[in-house]
This record gives structure tokens, C-alpha cells and sequence, in this order.
């Protein structure tokens, strides 16, 4: 009898102590949980701060850069020149310069004007450039090309159009010029010599000057233009941008770098220039900047841009002389190469 209360207390005992055991082990197991819950809460508030303050200096260094200028504010100083007639053109021009911002339509969005001061003040007309962006490259990031240009005499227009391949927004930059020209309540009011209108834009810009100056509504409306390394034919067509050089009836001058993978295989290789070259029939110049990449494309050879403007659009004899004659001065510029002037 003795003997098996015993064995029964025994038993008692031994589920009692399992089953105090075993709450004992659960409750540390949520112990366990619940502080592994915690570390992780504080992981993951500690990642997502991380994310945050990643995602804000994205933001950051892109805002930066938006402001960052594609074109040094004093490039006609500091670039480099090979000849009397690029140094004075590349210099700056003796008008003071004003300018003005408008609203444009959907596409454009907005208007910039770059004007000689001296056009408010009296009754002579002005000759004017068209101006079409790069991608990425908006007006506000080259204030400085817009103002030397200004500074020779010009009137200068360009808008905020991303999609500047396509054209359309250079045949609403000449109809915004036409109409401003003949509203009498414009200070540019028959100050506008639209018989002496020219073109000129980098990379798609200047896949947009061969689409203004071929196939657009107001092709007939340009003088002579400017393609800065245009996007390729083939490219440009893949994009849209289908320009027709066969069908380029005006003086054009064609330059590009030699500077870099992308500038001399992915948007202009030499093959590809040359190709695009021989399919314009007009009068033409054609020639590289050496150690010129993409970006410094848009303002290296701005001594030459501005003389050959300055010789088509106002007939200024000095400037002439860099493109024509028996020793023309850019095809003895050491500075370029691969240069071809076909102007017969």
C-alpha cells in the first residue's frame, strides 16, 4: 500500500515539475520572440532611414547638377583658339545684351529672348538665331552661348522643349519671332530681320536643325544653319527625328569633337559625318575640334559658329574670311581636323 503512494506522488511530482518546466520554457521562448520582434523593428527603422537619406542626396546631387551650367560662364575667356578670326569671334561682341522669358505652349513652355540692348532704342532690324537644346540641356544651363550671340547683333530665341529632335518647337520659335516682330505694342516691333534667320542646335538639337531646315512647315524660313554633333542619320530616324539632308537648300556647317566613345562612335562617328556630308548638296563646311568631347562640342568651336553667323546673316566681311578665299582660316587651324569647305 505504502509502495504505491509512493510511485502515485512520485508521478504527481514528476508532471508537476514537467509542466512548470515546460511554462517556464514558453514563457522565455516569448521572451525570445518578443525582443527578436524588437531588434528587428529597430533593423528596419534603421534601413529605412538609411533609404530616406540615400533617396535625399539623389535628389540632391540631381538638383545640383540641373543647376550645374553645360556651359562655362566664361568659356569666350578661357577656351583655346588657333586663329586671329576664331579668337575675335569667340570674344565677346560690343553690344550689351537684355533678355527676357515668355510663356510658350505646351511643348516650348517657355520663350527666351537674348537681345542687343541698343534694339530698344531705335528703328534698325536685327538679324536672329534659332536655337534648339540638347537632351537634357535646357536653356537655363546655357545662358552664356545665348548672351554672346546676343552680344554680336543677334536676336536669340530658344525654349524649354525636351523633344527638341523633332523640329516642331523651331517652327513655334518662328512663329513666336513673326508674331512678337509684327505686334506694335513689341519693343521687338519691326526690330526682327526675318529675311536673315538661322539655326543652330547640339546633339538631338542638331538632328533638330536638319529636321527644321528639311521637312518642317518653315523650312524656307532659314538663311543658313548650325548642326553641332547631330545625332547619326540612322539613330535619328530611330528616334523619329526624320530628317532629309537631300533635301538642304542652305549654307550648313557641320562640326563635331574627336573626344571620347560617345561622341566619335555612339552620336557622330567620322564615318557617319562624313556620309551625313556627302548627302547635303548646298553650300557647306565640315569639320572635328581635336580633344573635344560631346558636351564641350556645344561651346569649342563658338569662334567659328559665331563668324559664320556673322558672315551669312550680316555679311561682315572679316568673318568671311575664315571660310572662304584661297587659305581659309579654319583649314589651317591646327586645332581642327578632317575639315572640308565645299561653298561653290
Amino acid at each position: 500500500m505504502w509502495s504505491r503512494e509512493i510511485v502515485w506522488y512520485t508521478e504527481i511530482s514528476i508532471e508537476t515539475h514537467v509542466s512548470y518546466t515546460g511554462g517556464e520554457r514558453s514563457g522565455v521562448k516569448a521572451e525570445r520572440e518578443r525582443k527578436r520582434k524588437t531588434e528587428m523593428k529597430k533593423v528596419l527603422k534603421i534601413l529605412l532611414i538609411l533609404v530616406l537619406a540615400v533617396v535625399i542626396l539623389v535628389i540632391g546631387l540631381l538638383f545640383l547638377l540641373a543647376k550645374v551650367p553645360a556651359v562655362p560662364k566664361n568659356y569666350t575667356k578661357d577656351v583655346e583658339t588657333g586663329g586671329q578670326i576664331e579668337a575675335k569671334y569667340l570674344a565677346m561682341g560690343s553690344y550689351e545684351v537684355k533678355n527676357l522669358q515668355a510663356e510658350g505652349s505646351e511643348l516650348t513652355k517657355n520663350y527666351y529672348v537674348y537681345y542687343p540692348a541698343q534694339l530698344e532704342e531705335g528703328a534698325e532690324s536685327w538679324p536672329a538665331v534659332v536655337v534648339l537644346n540638347g537632351t537634357g540641356v535646357l536653356p537655363e544651363k546655357y545662358p552664356a552661348l545665348f548672351r554672346h550671340l546676343a552680344s554680336w547683333g543677334f536676336v536669340v530665341i530658344g525654349t524649354d522643349d525636351p523633344s527638341s529632335g523633332f523640329a516642331t518647337s523651331a517652327d513655334e520659335s518662328v512663329e513666336y519671332l513673326i508674331k512678337i516682330n509684327e505686334d506694335p505694342n513689341s519693343i521687338f516691333y519691326n526690330k526682327i530681320d526675318m529675311s536673315n534667320l538661322g539655326i543652330t542646335g547640339h546633339s538631338q538639337g542638331g538632328a533638330g536643325v536638319f529636321t527644321a531646315i528639311s521637312i518642317m512647315e518653315h523650312k524656307d524660313a532659314y538663311k543658313t544653319a548650325v548642326a553641332l554633333s547631330p545625332t547619326n542619320e540612322e539613330m535619328a530616324h530611330a528616334f523619329g527625328w526624320n530628317y532629309d539632308l537631300s533635301q538642304v537648300t542652305i549654307p550648313v556647317f557641320l562640326a563635331a569633337g574627336t573626344e571620347g566613345e560617345f561622341e566619335t562612335q555612339s552620336v557622330i562617328s567620322i564615318e557617319q559625318m562624313t556620309d551625313m556630308y556627302g548627302k547635303i548638296t548646298s553650300p557647306k563646311v565640315k569639320m572635328r575640334r581635336i580633344g573635344a568631347d560631346h558636351g564641350k562640342m556645344l561651346y569649342s568651336a563658338d569662334g567659328y559658329v559665331t563668324a559664320w553667323f556673322m558672315w551669312l546673316l550680316k555679311g561682315d566681311a572679316e568673318a568671311t574670311a575664315a571660310f572662304t578665299g584661297e587659305a581659309p582660316e579654319l583649314a589651317g587651324n591646327a586645332l581642327y581636323q578632317d575639315v572640308e569647305i565645299n561653298l561653290g
